[in-house]
């Protein structure tokens, strides 16, 4: 299978997304289990602002998040609410779960169309402050959804992206 897809332009896993049905309690768990503090959620930007997409058409379908970075990725806990989206849509037929894997690329609409051009097609997509992100339908072959985050590099920032 690895061999019949084209590869990413990255190779850096910097997040884990579960879906799950309320993010407060959720967050509690995973914060008494790491022990850290519970992190403040927030709520993703409305269709005007992100320019979400949702199986090609534009969504009211927003989510309350809350990130926790560990030492070596984070891990995004994900409340869909609103509308139309991939986390209601996954919630709705998976129940609570991990939702996606996140890749770190750079060029998302190239990496789309590679993606795409091997069967996996775009399920949604938004931007977000800092940048831009996409969820291909790689539930077949992967296992799970490939989430492509672009991120724009933050000026001065001599880190790789």
């Amino acid at each position: 299978m690895a061999n019949s897809l084209t590869s990413l332009s990255g190779r850096t896993v910097c997040q884990i997304g579960l879906v799950v049905r309320d993010v407060e309690k959720s967050a509690r768990a995973y914060a008494a289990l790491l022990g850290v503090d519970v992190p403040a959620w927030g709520l993703t930007a409305p269709e005007e602002k992100s320019h979400i997409r949702y199986r090609g058409q534009p969504t009211q379908g927003r989510a309350k998040i809350a990130f926790f970075q560990l030492d070596n990725i984070a891990l995004e806990l994900i409340e869909p609410v609103g509308g139309p989206s991939a986390w209601q849509e996954f919630l709705q037929t998976q129940g609570e779960g991990v939702h996606h894997i996140a890749f770190r690329i750079q060029g998302i609409d190239e990496q789309i169309a590679l993606l795409e051009a091997q069967g996996l097609p775009l399920l949604q997509r938004g931007d977000f402050t800092g940048g831009r992100y996409a969820y291909v339908d790689s539930a077949s072959p992967l296992g799970v959804v490939l989430e492509l985050l672009e991120i724009q590099p933050v000026p001065g920032d001599k880190s790789p992206g």
